[in-house]
């Protein structure tokens, strides 16, 4: 998983069935979770998310998981809002 923050949206209105009703945002992670190969990503929001918020992202088969729909070509699913961004501790 991966802790990023939410900096933009991404309208499409064509797209995969699967995908239809979908809403997508462009998620930055932190600093320490870029280490693990991470640029800006684009990811499935079910759960509400809105610019400047502090997500947690599913990536791979886990994010079909997030999305409930593991027939959907998504491999990046916001799957948490974290509620205190202060006290997000990274562990090296």
């Amino acid at each position: 998983m991966i802790i990023g923050k939410v900096v933009g949206t991404v309208i499409c209105t064509r797209k995969n069935s699967n995908l239809v009703g979908s809403k997508f945002m462009i998620v930055d992670p932190m600093e320490k979770m870029a280490s693990l190969g991470a640029g800006r990503i684009v990811a499935v929001d079910n759960v509400g998310a809105g610019i400047n918020d502090i997500v947690l992202v599913a990536t791979g088969s886990a994010a079909r998981v997030g999305c409930d729909d593991a027939n959907a070509p998504v491999d990046a699913c916001i799957v948490g809002i974290v509620d205190d961004p202060q006290k997000i501790v990274i562990v090296e």
